[in-house]
Formats: C-alpha cells, structure tokens, sequence
C-alpha cells in the first residue's frame, strides 16, 4: 500500500512537552485560584451561598471545572511520564516530578468523585421548614479536607511549573 505524506522525516517536529505541562498547569492554577479566591467569595459576599438552590448550582459548577482538572491532571502526569522516559532530568527529579503529578491527579480524582459530591449533599436543603442556616458539622470537616488538599495542590503545582521552567 503506497501511501503519499506531506512531511518528510526531516520536518517531523518533536512534542514540546514542556510547553504542555507548562500550559495545562498554568491554566489549572489560575483557574483554582480564580475559583476559590474570587469566585466563592463574591458568591458568599451576594448572598447566594445560603440560598437554597446553591447546592446544586455549586454540584455543576465545581463538577465542570472539576473534570477540566482531569483533564490537566493527565496531561501532567503523561509528560512527568515523557519526562521520566527521555531522561531529562536526574533520577531524583524524575521520581519526584512522576510522584507530585500522581498526587495532583489523585487530588483531582478526590475532588471530582469524593469531596464535591459529599460537599453538594451535605449542602442541600431537604426540610423546606427549618429555617437554621448553620453548615453541619461533617460539611465543615469537609471544607477543612478540600483547603488541605487545595494548599497542598497550589505548593505541587507550583513546584512542577517551577522545574519545567527551567528545563524550558
């Protein structure tokens, strides 16, 4: 089978996979930052936090942006893997950078499939008729486990956009 190709050999281009990596955690740190800084406190500023829809509303929110950190997740684990494959750092760099992306993927795994969903449901409002606005008790464990973990997804991130700088 005679196939024609618009590239030769010679034109083929190497994936810049710092570049990517430089990219996706970029765009997930100012997308964290954006959310948890800016957006949740002019909710809570408005009002809208304590209406009763805003469980929901948040479900959506946090869900969408929590599948987009998905996606960043893995394509910063895929290049701490390229990384650790073409060797382009020392053996103790490599392990760290596949380790602190394993971590950020498994922050956002936790994210998407344990904290939103408990957080969503422990915020709805099932009894129309009780007029406490107080956040449960098991809603502000919660909300202590997502800061640990969002502290702990700002300082791996950082470090990682840190030493693919530098390798830039």
């Amino acid at each position: 089978m005679n196939t024609i190709s618009r590239f030769d050999d010679k034109e083929q281009k190497d994936i810049n996979w710092s570049a990517i990596i430089l990219f996706a955690l970029g765009f997930w740190v100012s997308g964290s930052l954006l959310l948890d800084f800016v957006l949740i406190p002019a909710f809570s500023a408005t009002g809208m936090m304590t209406e009763s829809g805003f469980a929901s509303a948040g479900f959506v929110i946090f869900g969408a942006f929590n599948r987009i950190e998905l996606i960043c997740a893995s394509l910063v684990l895929t290049c701490a893997f390229v990384f650790s494959f073409n060797h382009n750092y020392d053996v103790k760099k490599q392990s760290l950078f596949v380790i602190f992306s394993s971590l950020l993927f498994l922050i956002a795994l936790a994210y998407t499939y344990l904290f939103i969903p408990h957080l969503s449901a422990w915020g709805l409002c099932l009894n129309q008729f009780n007029t406490v606005e107080t956040m449960p008790s098991a809603m502000i464990s919660w909300h202590k486990g997502y800061w640990i973990l969002e502290t702990l997804k700002y300082g791996l991130a950082i470090t990682l956009l840190r030493w693919s700088y530098q390798y830039k």
